[in-house]
């Protein structure tokens, strides 16, 4: 995601000092610009849960086509796939009798905030509350934080925070959830508009597995 803050980018070390000096609002706006000129984005990921009693680590690739299309991989420790058109979400793991399936403008996921990367709709409108977080450390020393609340799923998500590298990349999303869990994303390897086919988010579900539609698609713990 490179230029990603094209209003406070300095080069080298100075990049973050910057950023935190200077107003939000530039900021927020060379968020916008960027992502409004994505076409298509591909990365490898990391998830880590945490809650309730509960750790999981997991990883695979990730592949965002504008308009609202995702393809999450899931590679370890299991294959699975969660993946949507921009109008169609499915959830399948190879080898299970079902698939879910939901409409994407219903969808209830945490997976879903990730839709403003692809420039869908302004960053200020799909987060609010947006300021610094400066309370939370930086997994690099020059790396920026931003916090915001998805409005349109406040009654889960408590905040999410984005890490932003000094190359202008986003290298992490953390959503913490309202019943006090985390899902924290990493992503690495970062390609920009590199061409990518529509096939690649369409689904079929193969010959004997039901299909069961549901809101809430996420993966099963």
């Amino acid at each position: 995601m490179k230029s990603l803050l094209l209003a406070v980018l300095l080069a080298g070390s100075t990049f973050a000092q910057d950023a935190k000096r200077g107003p939000l609002a530039p900021l927020i706006s060379s968020v916008d610009r960027h992502y409004n000129a994505l076409r298509t984005l591909q990365c490898n990921f990391t998830e880590h849960y945490s809650g309730n009693g509960i750790e999981r680590n997991e990883s695979g690739t990730l592949l965002l086509k504008k308009p609202g299309r995702m393809r999450w991989n899931y590679e370890q420790p299991r294959v699975k796939l969660f993946v949507s058109d921009g109008k169609t979400a499915w959830f399948y793991v190879p080898g299970d009798r079902q698939a879910r399936k939901s409409p994407a403008k219903e969808l209830d996921d945490l997976r879903s905030p990730l839709r403003y990367l692809l420039g869908k709709t302004r960053l200020e409108k799909e987060l609010e509350g947006l300021t610094f977080a400066s309370d939370v450390p930086p997994m690099a020393p020059n790396d920026v934080l931003l916090r915001g609340r998805p409005k349109a799923m406040a009654d889960q998500v408590q905040d999410v925070v984005l890490e932003i590298n000094p190359a202008g990349q986003i290298v992490r999303l953390a959503i913490h959830s309202t019943d006090g869990s985390t899902t924290e994303f990493g992503f690495s390897n970062i390609r920009e508009n590199a061409p990518l086919a529509d096939s690649e988010f369409m689904f079929s579900p193969p010959p004997g597995v039901e299909v069961i539609t549901s809101k809430d698609i996420t993966a099963p713990q």
